[in-house]
């Protein structure tokens, strides 16, 4: 399935909720006795419907696009600060370029204090792929920096997660860009 397939789905449970939205007070407004309350009671229910029925087909969605046989993930993690500012990074499994991402100082903020971004996921074959992430931000005296970190994935056939991990290392007073593999 592509993209493309999943907004029909939540448009039609968009308009659905509106028009249960809409239909609640033209309901309420047309009848003065008791009656008012229960087809309230009754549209209530029907939204916690909707809103649980789009919960389940998002998760169906991640599950139909994503199988755990070829699932594979990267998150991108931030303990740096004094030796990098982070602008960019660009994620490549073998030739073809996956992710890439440019940062707001926001977002840096927010992986600093601990946040992790999950960079990438998506579908990968099993057997021997070669995954390469490039690093790009201000480092050391203000200078242009650009580091690059290569990790031979061997895929099986369960999910693989890898994570990029950007750190100071203070024996040379660089930043140190790896890639791991979860378990």
């Amino acid at each position: 399935m592509t993209p493309d397939h999943r907004t029909p789905n939540r448009r039609l449970l968009t308009w659905v909720a509106l028009l249960m939205l809409a239909w609640s007070p033209l309901s309420m407004a047309q009848d003065n006795d008791g009656q008012a309350e229960s087809v309230g009671m009754e549209v209530e229910q029907l939204r916690k419907q909707v809103i649980e029925l789009n919960r389940d087909l998002f998760v169906l969605e991640e599950d139909l696009l994503f199988p755990a046989s070829t699932q594979f993930a990267v998150f991108l993690s931030v303990e740096t600060g004094e030796f990098l500012s982070l602008d960019a990074v660009k994620l490549k499994v073998g030739d073809d370029v996956v992710a890439s991402h440019l940062y707001t100082a926001r977002q840096v903020d927010a992986l600093r204090r601990g946040g992790m971004q999950r960079l990438h996921m998506g579908n990968l074959k099993t057997g021997e792929h070669e995954v390469t992430v490039f690093v790009d931000g201000i480092g050391p005296e203000n200078r242009p920096y650009r580091k690059a970190a290569t990790y031979q994935l061997d895929k099986g056939t369960g999910t693989a997660t890898l994570e990029v991990r950007i750190r100071d290392r203070s024996s040379d007073y660089q930043p140190a860009v790896e890639l791991v593999e979860w378990e």
